[in-house]
């Protein structure tokens, strides 16, 4: 199963880093929050990643094209012109780099990314937010309660617009209100084939209209997640992130 993460974001509310580089590869100890959540997925066996480009997207191809050098050993042969290679550390990763846009909504880069999930089931998550999330657990519970799509609802901390959610873990509407009796998304979805129907261009906000809909239709399901998760929105949560890193309590670090 094929991992959808959307990195083209302008990271406004970060600007401070943002102004130099992309705000998924704003670096959590020495490595980029992009990789940590790709590390997340890897744990349970998912490999296969295609990450929407938009803003700076430039600097993540640059990354990953030099990841496999900077994790090596190596040798250069200067008088021969050879390189070889020694020890790498490297990832068992595939990655697609997709330029979906400057300016495309979330929806939109979904849409742009269609050729390149085919016609199956997908997961998909933002570039920014980390969570113990059990993807086995998510893709389980996916699959039992055949919706369409399925988010991985948490508690917030304060500042997002909540979901109401039925006993049924149907995803029932969504408010602007916040509060922290009901639940908001945190990313980490399950989607099938069938979300392309609800993406209508480069315009289309994913948490707009296509979720309105499929909640109105009972085929939103929401996977409660009760445990840690967090976003970096912040200067400030990104020094809290980096403090739990650095300490080695780093609740979202499930791999050895």
């Amino acid at each position: 199963m094929k991992v959808v993460i959307l990195a083209g974001g302008f990271g406004t509310r970060i600007s401070e880093e943002t102004i130099i580089k992309p705000k998924p590869m704003i670096e959590i100890g020495d490595k980029p929050i992009l990789w940590h959540i790709m590390k997340i997925y890897s744990h349970y066996g998912f490999n296969d990643f295609i990450v929407c480009l938009g803003y700076k997207g430039h600097y993540i191809k640059e990354w990953f094209n030099d990841y496999f050098l900077h994790n090596s050993d190596v040798t250069f042969d200067l008088e021969n012109n050879t390189v070889d290679f020694h020890k790498s550390r490297s990832e068992n990763w595939k990655v697609t780099l997709v330029d979906t846009g400057l300016n495309t909504m979330t929806g939109g880069r979904i849409n742009r990314i269609k050729d390149y999930v085919g016609n199956e089931t997908f997961m998909m998550t933002y570039g920014d937010g980390l969570g113990n999330i059990d993807i086995n657990k998510l893709i389980d519970f996916h699959k039992k309660h055949k919706g369409v799509a399925t988010v991985t609802s948490i508690f917030p901390e304060g500042r997002f617009g909540t979901m109401l959610v039925d006993g049924n873990h149907n995803v029932t509407a969504f408010s602007e209100k916040t509060d922290n009796k009901n639940r908001v998304s945190g990313g980490f979805f399950v989607l099938e084939p069938e979300i392309f129907d609800y993406l209508e261009g480069d315009d289309t906000f994913f948490e707009k209209e296509p979720l309105e809909m499929l909640a109105k239709s009972n085929k939103l399901k929401s996977f409660h997640h009760d445990d840690f998760w967090k976003p970096m929105d912040t200067l400030h949560d990104k020094s809290r992130l980096e403090e739990m890193w650095n300490k080695g309590n780093a609740p979202w670090k499930i791999w050895k």
